[in-house]
């Protein structure tokens, strides 16, 4: 495993609400990041078929691009009642013709595919959330960290926190949709809770004991 030796890092992301996370997660470290939207680098096609291919991706490419090592962030909703779906193409369930994309539709694409398949008892309704990080340095070195988080599929959408599918989401164990929560009560490691709650702050917490701590 290769540390980390730098403060001064690249978010390697076109995407709005995941840059906000990941600043939340590693300002409290004292780092000084800018990301790949910040610095106008183009979005690579994301062609990878796994969250880990499509992760190295963005952050290879914003790491060449700058000189400076690169975090980036895949992830998706992987539903069992629909074989996986949407996966790692999470994102494109969103996407409209004009480019543009709508997780309010998403969501409804979920509850349809669902609705198809019979899905209605929350027992019918399990997946859970991905996170896959990778850190690349110019040279083409590459670090990942992968977190998941159980839960089951919620309709209709609650709460406007988060972004994304957050509204559709309930983790395992609690009454409540990512986007009825808070960042802190998300991300709880940051607030010295035991354990992190999300799966982009448990990947984030084993990037941190793997490429931070001594």
């Amino acid at each position: 495993m290769r540390k980390l030796d730098t403060k001064t890092i690249v978010v390697a992301s076109h995407n709005a609400g995941k840059i906000r996370e990941i600043a939340e997660l590693i300002g409290p470290l004292g780092f000084s990041a800018k990301s790949a939207a910040e610095l106008k680098f183009e979005e690579p096609d994301e062609t990878g078929t796994t969250f880990e291919e499509n992760a190295a991706i963005k952050a290879l490419a914003s790491a060449k691009a700058s000189g400076l090592p690169a975090l980036s962030d895949d992830s998706g909703l992987v539903i069992d009642a629909l074989d996986g779906a949407p996966g790692v193409y999470t994102a494109n369930w969103a996407e409209r013709e004009d480019g543009s994309r709508d997780f309010q539709m998403a969501m409804e694409k979920v509850e349809a595919a669902l609705a198809d398949r019979g899905a209605t008892r929350p027992e019918q309704r399990t997946g859970r959330f991905v996170s896959v990080l990778c850190l690349a340095w110019p040279d083409g070195h590459t670090e990942f960290f992968r977190g998941e988080v159980e839960g089951t599929v919620a309709w209709p959408p609650r709460g406007s926190q988060g972004f994304g599918y957050d509204p559709i989401f309930q983790p395992q164990g609690y009454d409540t949709t990512f986007g009825e929560m808070s960042s802190d009560e998300k991300h709880g490691w940051t607030l010295g809770q035991p354990q992190a709650l999300s799966h982009r702050a448990r990947a984030f917490k084993l990037f941190v004991e793997t490429c931070l701590e001594a």
